[in-house]
This record gives C-alpha cells, sequence and structure tokens, in this order.
C-alpha cells in the first residue's frame, strides 16, 4: 500500500469538467480519492504544496515513435519514458513501424510489458494496419485487438491503396477501432523535401505539394462514408485538409485528426538556411496554413494534440537539407509549445490542456485523462509562466533533434505522477 499524498495549494484544471479553481487533490492507492476546496491531509499522509501551480491530467501523447526495437541509437524505450516524465506525459500511443514493425500480437504484449517496466509511463501500441507496414496485405486485426492494439496504422507511411484502405476501415470497425492514416498522396510526396512554393524554389528544394494533403483526406473522407468506419488523420498541416475534416464532422462521418505543436507553432521559413532539424514529415506549411491549425485547435475540428515524436540521431540530421531524415523529437516540448499558444492569447487554457489530456482519452476510451475521483492519479504539476529554454544536447532522453532547439518557452514541469507515484520532480 502506498502512502496517501495530497497535493495541496494548486490551481487544479480539469479540461473534462471545465474545472478550473484553486484547491487540493489526495492521492489513495495510485488513484485519486478527491479533489477540491478544503481538503486536509489525513494522518500519515505525505503533503505537497504546488505553490500555486497548475495541477492537470498527465499528459496522453497520441503518436509517437520510440525507436525501440529496431533503432535503439535513436531513442529507446528507457529514455523516451525518462523525456515523456520530464515533460509531464504519463501515457503514450506508440507507433508500430518499427523494426521489426507491431503486426503480431506477441509484439504488442512486448511493447506494453516494456511500458509497465519502467513504472513511469503507459504505451499503448498501434497495431500495424498491412503487413510489415508495407501497404499490402492486411495485418491480422482480431489477434492484435486482443493482444491489446489500440487501433491500426502504418506510421509515418500512407496506406496509398484505396482499395486496402477501404478494407481495413471496415476491418477495424468490426473490432471497433479506428484506422489512423499518414494523410499523404505518396506519388506527389515522393523526393520531396519542403513545402511546394517561392521558399522551396529559392533554396533549390524539391517540392511537396500540399494538395497531396488534402487528396488523401478527401479519398479517405469519402472511403470512410462507404464504410462506415471511423478513419483518423494524423499530424493535419493545411487548411484544405481541415475544412474538409470540418465538412465530414458536420455531416456526421466518423472523421478525426490531430496535429502536432510545429505546425500550429512554425511555419516553413523555420527551415531557414537548410535547417535539418526543422525537416518534417509533413513539411512545415506556410504562415496562413498554421493560422487555420490554430484556428481549428480552437473550434474543435482537431481532437488532440501529438507529439509527432520522431528520434533521429546525429547522421540523419547531419546530411544536406534533401538528403536528411525527417522528423523531430517532441516528447519533452509538448507541453511547453502548447502554452505558447496558450500565452499568445490564441487558444484558452482548458482547451488546450483538453486536446492534450480529455479529448484523446475519449478518443481511445481510456480512463485516464481527468481529475475525478476514482480515476488513475496520472498528474502534471507545471508552472504556466516559468521559463526555460530548448537546447539541443541537453533535453532529457536520447533524442534531441527538436525543430524547436534554441527557442524560449514558458511552462515549466515541476511534478509528474503516474499511478500516484511521484516520477519526476521533488
Amino acid at each position: 500500500m502506498m502512502r496517501d499524498t495530497l497535493i495541496t495549494n494548486a490551481r487544479l484544471l480539469d479540461p473534462a469538467s471545465g474545472l478550473d479553481a484553486p484547491g487540493a487533490l489526495l492521492i489513495r492507492d495510485g488513484l485519486i480519492a478527491d479533489c477540491g476546496a478544503g481538503l486536509t491531509a489525513p494522518e500519515g499522509a505525505a503533503v505537497v504544496d504546488a505553490g500555486g501551480a497548475c495541477l492537470a491530467p498527465g499528459l496522453i501523447d497520441l503518436r509517437a515513435n520510440l525507436g525501440e526495437p529496431g533503432a535503439e541509437h535513436r531513442e529507446t524505450i528507457a529514455s523516451a519514458a525518462q523525456a515523456a516524465a520530464a515533460g509531464g506525459i504519463t501515457t503514450i500511443c506508440v507507433l508500430p513501424d518499427t523494426d521489426p514493425a507491431l503486426d503480431d500480437p506477441a509484439l504488442i504484449s512486448f511493447i506494453a510489458r516494456r511500458g509497465e517496466a519502467t513504472g513511469s509511463v503507459t504505451l499503448l501500441p498501434y497495431g500495424a494496419a498491412t503487413s510489415g507496414c508495407a501497404g499490402k496485405e492486411l495485418a491480422e486485426f482480431g489477434l492484435l485487438r486482443e493482444a491489446g492494439a489500440i487501433a491500426f496504422t502504418d506510421g509515418a507511411r500512407a496506406i496509398a491503396s484505396a482499395r486496402s484502405m477501404r478494407l481495413a476501415l471496415s476491418y477495424a470497425r468490426a473490432f471497433g477501432a479506428f484506422i489512423m492514416q499518414h494523410p499523404e498522396e505518396p506519388s506527389l510526396a515522393a523526393g520531396g523535401a519542403a513545402t511546394e512554393g517561392e521558399l522551396a524554389t529559392r533554396l533549390g528544394l524539391p517540392g511537396i505539394t500540399p494538395a497531396a494533403e488534402a487528396m488523401m483526406v478527401a479519398r479517405d473522407i469519402a472511403l470512410a462514408r462507404i464504410t462506415g468506419g471511423h478513419v483518423h488523420f494524423a499530424h493535419i498541416s493545411t487548411a484544405a485538409a481541415l475544412d474538409l475534416i470540418r465538412a465530414a464532422k458536420a455531416e456526421g462521418l466518423a472523421v478525426t485528426c490531430d496535429t502536432a505543436p510545429p505546425y500550429f507553432d512554425l511555419n516553413e521559413t523555420a527551415i531557414g538556411d537548410y535547417r535539418t532539424y526543422a525537416k518534417l514529415s509533413p513539411p512545415l506549411r506556410t504562415e496562413v496554413d498554421r493560422q487555420a491549425v490554430v484556428a481549428a485547435l480552437v473550434d474543435g475540428t482537431i481532437d488532440a494534440i501529438a507529439s509527432d515524436h520522431q528520434p533521429r540521431d546525429a547522421d540523419d540530421k547531419r546530411l544536406p537539407f534533401a538528403q536528411a531524415e525527417a522528423g523531430g523529437a517532441g516528447l519533452a516540448t509538448l507541453l511547453g509549445v502548447t502554452l505558447a499558444r496558450v500565452h499568445a492569447g490564441d487558444v484558452p487554457m482548458l482547451t488546450a490542456l483538453g486536446l492534450l489530456t480529455a479529448r484523446p482519452a475519449s478518443l481511445l476510451n481510456l480512463p485516464q485523462g481527468r481529475l475525478a475521483k476514482g480515476a488513475p492519479a496520472d498528474l502534471v504539476l507545471f508552472h504556466p509562466d516559468r521559463g526555460w529554454k530548448v537546447e539541443a544536447g541537453k533535453l532529457p532522453g536520447k533524442a534531441q533533434n527538436s525543430p524547436f532547439d534554441g527557442r524560449a518557452l514558458e511552462g515549466r514541469v515541476l511534478g509528474t505522477w503516474k499511478a500516484g507515484r511521484r516520477v519526476f520532480g521533488g
């Protein structure tokens, strides 16, 4: 039995209930025993004075690649867990396009067990939508789901075949799961390094038309309409795609989406003079698209903010821009960059936190993501105004390839609790 813990003198933030008020929270046996004003510490309880800082549900990261298995030189589950705890993340949904791909029930179970072994983060693996994430034969959805797969995707690879996507949506529907799609028409994106336009032309970089995203979104919305299946679009980055998703939701289709901090905080100018840390997939977009993503965070079109964590090592990035690997580290900066939109007045605090907690929890039917009696005591304590600087080489965890390198942020994590046990701070 764990000792009771009372976190007092906190600003309680619970997007699920709309709570934003001073108070305290009592942890007992890994669960939230009570929260609100006027709580007193039971006899023998540990007391943590929050000093007026914000106490919220632990963050739920809807999309991250952890490197392991197959790319442990870039990131391991242990190093990712360290970065997650420092960033206030208590649940990570793990992409399956590893080596080997998570297309076998034993690998699904392996990832979940490795998460439990860290003691600081829950790992929820996606199952591969196709065998080997190769885009050809569908994986065994039933067996993967039974082993614990939360949904199905080929990760950073688009399911290019319309026939395969149609079958996947129908198949996943039978198991109460969704298909997560990387929305980029592969033949239009092949060989590209930056968003097609004036900047890419000036830098001499092969371009990727933004229409590649909207075309895939339009196709898969049509397939969701035909099948009744649930399609979830990852890291949406363009105004055109968001307009399509907004219309599909208004129609009542089972269509959801997420985005990642680079797409609402940076635009294509961040690649500067061939800055490879800012080479991402999809590529950074125009300022008009960035503003459209911010608006979609507020109006409910976007269902979650994911880290889109994609660890790369120095050899992947120290190459000419067109040859460098795409991807950015995002675990440690997920909260801080999201809070930048709050500080700018673009997004209300509870809306921003809801996209990191309650809304992804609802999408996956998880018990986490809320401050409520009986809920898991997965918590993050942060000071919204305390500043820090993103410095590659000094970030927690192994992956250091942050597109926000050098960026000053406000919003420092002071403590993280997993199932009632403090795993960061203190």
